[in-house]
This record gives C-alpha cells, structure tokens and sequence, in this order.
C-alpha cells in the first residue's frame, strides 16, 4: 500500500502467517476489527488459508531427528537460503535465528511498510539489534542491553521502557517498528499513542507478531502436550495481567489512535518441518530448532508464577513438549 503522501502517519501491523493478506475494513462501514469473525476460533480453524498442506512422508524426506535438532545442521540450512535469495545474516544464535524466520516469512523483507529513504527509524524491543542493524539509521530500545558492542555507525541502542513518557524531540521518526513484543506490554494503547506522536506526518509504524494459541490443519493437536502448554500459558499470562488476545485487536488499536490505511497480512509458521514444499519445510526445520531451544526461558515464569506450576511439574511438561515439537505427526503452526 503506497500512503506516503498522506499527512497522517500510516500503520502496517505485521501477522506472520501463510501467505494470505488482507487489508481490514475501513472506519466507516461499522465493524471493529473485534466485531469481526475470530480469524483463529478454537477450534484450530481460520478463515484464511493457511498455505499448507501435510507431507505425509515428513521424516523420511528430512532425516533423523537428531540431526535436524543439531545446531550445524540449523547453520548449514540459513546459509543455503542465504545463497539462494543474495542476502546476508549475522552468525547463528536463538534471536538470530529468529530473525532469519521472518525474513523466510516477509519473502526477503526487513519491513512491508513502504518507507522510501528512511533518516530515522526506531526499533521498540530491539532485543539483539540484529533487525535495527540490518535495516538503516535505527534507535533500538529494550530493556535489556544484550546487543552487541560493536554496532555499525548507522545504528545505536539505548536502554529504555516504551511504556515511558518518550523524550526524543522533534526528531521525529520516518518507521517506527516493533517485533515480538505482544505479551510485553502492559497498555499497548499508551505505546501506539506515543508512537503515532512521534512519527513524521506520512511515517508508518509497522508491528509483526505472534497470536498466542497454537493451531493445527487437522485435529492432530488434540491431547497433545503441546495443546496443554497451549492452554496453561494463556490462562497464566490472562492471570498476570497480560492481555494474551493482543495481537488481533493491534489494528483496531492503530485506528483508535489515529493511525489510517491500516494494513494486515497474516503468516502461517510451521512448528515443525511437517509440510509439503522446500520453503515451508525450512520455516518450521527452523523454527522447531528456534522453539525448543528458547522453551524453558518463555515459559517458566508464566506456568510457575501464573497457574502455580512447580519447578519439576513445568520440566516434565516441557519434556513431553519437547517430544510433540519434533512429531511431524502433529502438524500444527503459529499464527503471525
């Protein structure tokens, strides 16, 4: 969508899913995106298609377990899709890794938001500034100073809470683009509205995220470990406060604060090298990887603080976890 010349700031909100998009409704025909038909019901099923299709030979087309689970074998299929599409990512870690699976998902994209010459951008919840190095001249934000100590001289990182009263002048920004952070925020709204009076008249904000239920094709998730953690870590986060139905409600939240043109495109990530096609098998080969590693440090706070969970009785369920992660027979995806 080319809304450049508007004099508002216009807003893109990322879903990583598929290769469905659509554009939401526009203010004036009386539907909230709330209104609408849940775009993931229960019941697993959506009203876009997914993209997938099961490869009834899974295992048998990537090997043993074992080795796909090992991290040469996860550096060996980033480069060969480095080769084949010219671009070039950092060194293999848990955030990297993540960020190679949303370039695979956006078709080679750092952002979809139409920005032309960008002079300023900011990155909220930078994490490793892997994304804010490769994209421009970014101010990267957290809370967390993990990024690297050597950084190009187009970016820098500072240390600071979006929930804050912001202090950047009138400097305003061109792209203001958040990853990743549904379940950090407390009040979204305030952090939307913040950004809107920080972007340029015609800048964008751009937001690429998770919903936070896992769904299947089929009914193979049912019973699953999987399933159960599903369930538990909604109900914990809902327990600590945390709004864990964020991500479908993030384009009516643009509107609510101003933000016009808004924009949706939803994704389909595989959890695990389960369907048919090269690029889908490579999605969830990586993501697979990128799950089970990262496992414990999501979830351990919410299933032991929220829903009461022991120590042991959260390392059992994470093992039986662990196990559904790697069964092609259960083919299920995150909804982006």
């Amino acid at each position: 969508m080319e809304s450049a010349a508007k004099t508002e700031p216009v807003a893109i909100p990322g879903a990583t899913e598929g290769t469905a998009s659509a554009q939401t409704m526009p203010d004036g025909d009386g539907m909230t995106y709330e209104q609408q038909t849940d775009p993931y019901p229960p019941d697993g099923s959506s009203y876009f298609s997914t993209g997938l299709s099961v490869d009834s030979d899974a295992d048998s087309t990537l090997g043993d377990v074992d080795v796909l689970t090992s991290t040469q074998s996860v550096r060996s299929s980033i480069y060969e899709f480095v080769e084949e599409n010219g671009r070039t990512f950092h060194k293999y870690k848990q955030g990297n890794l993540q960020h190679n699976i949303f370039i695979l998902l956006l078709k080679g994209d750092l952002a979809r938001a139409p920005v032309k010459d960008p002079q300023r951008v900011l990155d909220i919840g930078t994490g490793t500034g892997i994304w804010a190095m490769e994209y421009a001249d970014v101010l990267g934000i957290d809370l967390s100073p993990i990024q690297p100590n050597f950084v190009p001289p187009n970016c820098h990182f500072e240390i600071e809470d979006a929930e804050d009263e912001w202090a950047y002048g009138t400097n305003l920004f061109d792209l203001i683009h958040l990853r990743l952070v549904w379940h950090s925020f407390n009040d979204p709204i305030k952090v939307l509205q913040s950004a809107y009076d920080n972007l340029k008249p015609g800048g964008y904000i751009e937001w690429q995220d998770f919903l936070s239920r896992f769904r299947s094709v089929d009914d193979s998730l049912a019973g699953s470990a999987l399933k159960r953690l599903d369930q538990l870590y909604y109900d914990g986060g809902q327990k600590l406060g945390r709004d864990m139905d964020v991500t479908p409600k993030i384009a009516s939240m643009m509107r609510k604060v101003g933000f016009v043109d808004v924009v949706e495109e939803r994704y389909a990530l595989p959890g695990n090298p389960w369907p048919k096609g090269k690029e889908a098998k490579t999605l969830g080969y990586w993501q697979m990887n990128n799950f089970s590693e990262g496992l414990q440090a999501i979830t351990m706070t919410v299933l032991t603080k929220g829903v009461g969970m022991s120590v042991p009785e959260v390392e059992l369920l994470l093992m039986e976890v662990r196990k559904d992660i790697k069964n092609t027979n259960i083919h299920f995806y995150l909804p982006v």
